[in-house]
C-alpha cells in the first residue's frame, strides 16, 4: 500500500529546520568566542603598554620598555595629573650600614653572590623607560577568569595566634613566618635567600616575602608585599620571579601582582617585577640572596621598595589605603604555599630550599638581617618576634641572632613526608 503522506517533503523540512538551527547555534558560540576574544584584547591592551623598544629574554620572557609615563599606574583615575617622584626624600636612617655588615654566617662556607635578572643579558631600557614583562594571551587564559587575572584568592595573609583550623583548610595556604605587631611600623627590610622549590600542581605556587600590614584581617586588611616566588600558574612556567602584590580591601577588589593593575608606580629602569631572578641557590653549593627595603616617606607618606643596597624601584601612593596611610600595625617575614590537595591529603609542593630549618646554611633557606622602620624612620631590630606556622610537620620556621646576621630565621618544608600525610 502506497502513502501519500509525503514523508519526503517532511524529512527535508525537518532536516531545514535542524540545519538552521546548528546554523544559529554555530553563530551564538561564534558570537560568545568574539566577545570573548574582545575581552581578552581589552585586558591585553591595558597591560601591555606602546613600548619605546623591545627585549626578548633567554627564558621567553618579552621585556617591554615602556615610557615612565605611559606605565600602568596613570590608568587611575586619581593618577592623572600625579607628578611622579623620581627619588624618595628620605631614606631610613641606619639603611646603608650594613654594607659593613659580614655576609658568611657563622657557620661558615660560601658568601652569597649577586643576584640579576635573566633579560639583562640581552640589553637594557633607555632612560626615561621602565621594564615591563609583556603579558601574553595564554597568561590571561590560565587565570580562573579575565578579571581574576593577576590577582591573589582570598585569606592569603597568615594569622598568627588566632588562626582558625577551619580557615586554613579553606584557604589552602600554608605558612612558616616570623611576625611582630602591637605597634606602629613604618617599613621593613629583610635579606632574604633565593631558591627554585618544586611545585606540585600548576594552580599551586611557593613565595618567600615580607608582608607590611594594616587593618582587621577582616575585609579591610591593607597589605603591601615584596619578595621572590615560583608561580606556574601567574607566569607559565617553574622560574623564581621578583613580584611584588598590594591591597587595600583584603583581596576583593582593589590591588594585584606586579604592574598588572594601576597603582605602583616604577621610576627604575633597570629592574622588572615579575621577571626571572638568576642565579638561584643550590643545595650544599653556591647561596644567592636579595635584599628588599620597604618604608614610607615621612614627607609625601608614600610608601617606596628598594632592591638591593642602591636600586630604589618606585612606590605605592599613600591614598591607595586606607591604614597604610597612616602606618603598619603587623610586619611579617616568610614563606608561603598553596596546598590544593583535597580530603585532607598534603601536596608535596616545597617552601623555600624544600629543607627544613634544621638542616641550616647551604641547605635551609633564610632570612637574614629583618629589621623594621620606627616612627623616627630609623630601622631597628625587631622586638618580640613570633614565629607561625599550621603544620609544622611539612613547613617550620626557627629563629635566631648573632652579630653577622643580626636577627635571622631558617624556614621551609618539603611539604608531604612521613610525618606529613
Amino acid at each position: 500500500m502506497g502513502c501519500g503522506c509525503g514523508g519526503s517533503g517532511t524529512v527535508v523540512l525537518v532536516l531545514s529546520i535542524w540545519g538552521l538551527l546548528l546554523i544559529s547555534l554555530s553563530s551564538a558560540s561564534r558570537l560568545g568566542v568574539s566577545r570573548q576574544k574582545l575581552e581578552l584584547n581589552r585586558h591585553l591592551n591595558r597591560f601591555n603598554k606602546p613600548p619605546v623598544k623591545t627585549i626578548q629574554s633567554p627564558d621567553g620572557d618579552i621585556i617591554d620598555c615602556v615610557h615612565i609615563s605611559k606605565q600602568p599606574a596613570f590608568d587611575h583615575p586619581f593618577l592623572k595629573d600625579h607628578k611622579i617622584q623620581m627619588r624618595p626624600n628620605f631614606h631610613p636612617e641606619g639603611l646603608f650600614d650594613e654594607t659593613k655588615l659580614s655576609e658568611k654566617p657563622k657557620e661558615g662556607s660560601n658568601a652569597p653572590n649577586t643576584v640579576t635578572q635573566l633579560w639583562h643579558a640581552n640589553g637594557k631600557c633607555p632612560k626615561d623607560t621602565i621594564p615591563i614583562r609583556r603579558t601574553k594571551e595564554e597568561d590571561v587564559l590560565r587565570a580562573s577568569s579575565v578579571k581574576r587575572y593577576g590577582r591573589k584568592k582570598h585569606r592569603s595573609i597568615p594569622k598568627p595566634r588566632s588562626a582558625d583550623p577551619d580557615i586554613i583548610n579553606q584557604s589552602g595556604h600554608q605558612h612558616a613566618i616570623a611576625y611582630v605587631e602591637g605597634d606602629k611600623y613604618y617599613g621593613a627590610k629583610a635579606t632574604i635567600n633565593v631558591w627554585e622549590p618544586k611545585i606540585q600542581q600548576p594552580n599551586e605556587f611557593s613565595l618567600s616575602q615580607l608582608w607590611v600590614l594594616g587593618g582587621s584581617f577582616g575585609q579591610d586588611l591593607n597589605s603591601i608585599e615584596a619578595g621572590w616566588q615560583v608561580s606556574p600558574d601567574l607566569y607559565g612556567d617553574n622560574n623564581t620571579r621578583l613580584f611584588t602584590y598590594w591591597t587595600s580591601d583584603a583581596y576583593q577588589a582593589t590591588g594585584c601582582y606586579n604592574l598588572l593593575c594601576s597603582g605602583f608606580i616604577q621610576v627604575n629602569d633597570n629592574i622588572a617585577m615579575g621577571a626571572s631572578i638568576s642565579p638561584i641557590s643550590e643545595y650544599s653549593n653556591s647561596q644567592y640572596d636579595i635584599s628588599i627595603t620597604i618604608w614610607k616617606d615621612p614627607k609625601e607618606g608614600h610608601w617606596w621598595m628598594q632592591f638591593g643596597n642602591e636600586l630604589v624601584l618606585g612606590y605605592w601612593p599613600s591614598f591607595l589605603f586606607s591604614y597604610l596611610a597612616d602606618s603598619a600595625s603587623m610586619i611579617e617575614w616568610g614563606g608561603e604555599v598553596v596546598n590544593s590537595e583535597p580530603n585532607g591529603q598534603h601536596t608535596s609542593t616545597q617552601m623555600g630550599s624544600g629543607q627544613f630549618p634544621e638542616q641550616g646554611f647551604g641547605k635551609a633557606s633564610y632570612f637574614k638581617n629583618i629589621q623594621v622602620v620606627d616612627s623616627s624612620n630609623i630601622l631597628k631590630t625587631p622586638k618580640g618576634l613570633g614565629t607561625y606556622t599550621e603544620q609544622s610537620n611539612c613547613y617550620d620556621v626557627q629563629t635566631g641572632s648573632n652579630d653577622n646576621w643580626g636577627h635571622y630565621f631558617y624556614y621551609g618544608g618539603p611539604g608531604k613526608n612521613p610525618n606529613c600525610p
